[in-house]
């Protein structure tokens, strides 16, 4: 009888600890799982933002790409203009040159001269040179403006350029031709200087910018290392424009040089 009571109350006791155990045994299995599942779940999101980031990357570079490759086509653009502007200044200078070998004995052979400046000096055949029209001044003032106060002398370049294709044979291309001289001679660039600094000298001896412009291309020369030529067209300046501006300046730089 006491072991039969005893059995009624072991029993309930001993399946009591072992429902807990079994839901103890189950539970890890379920947490696995779900952690595992949650796991894949962050790897498989990281994997796409990261390829959604390698994709994103890979479209910047090919964007980045496109833009140099614009960028040195431009360069080779303007690398190309300049040297087609730098030939047809040359090929300018030529056909000038040819013209006045041609001619030498022009002004001699009875036709009317007018001497430079003072009535002293070599004389010089003037001509009328076309007045700027308003839409023309607006052009030449934006150009000065872009040399005199904000410096940006490669675009002012560029500007000269289209001016006197624009307006050509004016009052205001020769002037153009002029300013062109300082621009590569503040650059320097000291060959372009001289190129058009010399079209303003001879093809145009007449004009208000002549005497500066012979001054400036004696500076030129006296840079370039060629002294001897620097002094000669020093001396025109006195003695073709004897009461210019530029001939006071190439008597100062004839004294200084002398001394």
């Amino acid at each position: 009888m006491r072991k039969t009571l005893m059995a009624s109350v072991l029993v309930p006791l001993v399946l009591g600890q072992a429902a807990p155990l079994q839901a103890q045994s189950a539970t890890p299995a379920f947490q696995n799982s779900a952690s595992e599942a949650q796991r894949k779940a962050v790897n498989n999101q990281a994997t796409a933002e990261l390829f959604y980031m390698i994709q994103q990357l890979q479209e910047d570079v090919r964007r980045l790409q496109g833009k140099v490759e614009e960028q040195q086509h431009l360069i080779t653009q303007l690398q190309a203009q300049g040297r087609d502007r730098y030939i047809d200044l040359d090929q300018r200078i030529l056909d000038l040159s040819e013209k006045l070998n041609a001619q030498p004995t022009a002004a001699g052979e009875g036709a009317s001269a007018t001497p430079a400046a003072s009535g002293q000096g070599t004389p010089v055949a003037t001509r009328d040179y076309r007045a700027p029209g308003a839409e023309e001044q607006k052009d030449y003032n934006a150009i000065l403006d872009l040399i005199r106060n904000q410096k940006a002398y490669d675009q002012a370049i560029s500007r000269l350029y289209e001016f006197i294709d624009r307006y050509p044979e004016g009052d205001l291309t020769v002037n153009a031709y002029y300013w062109l001289g300082e621009v590569y001679l503040a650059k320097p660039q000291l060959e372009q200087a001289k190129q058009a600094f010399t079209i303003v000298a001879t093809r145009y001896p007449d004009h208000r910018k002549a005497p500066d412009a012979l001054y400036k291309l004696g500076v030129t020369l006296d840079r370039l290392g060629s002294r001897e030529d620097a002094r000669r067209y020093m001396e025109r300046v006195t003695r073709e424009y004897p009461d210019s501006g530029a001939a006071g300046l190439a008597k100062k730089f004839l004294s200084s040089a002398s001394g």
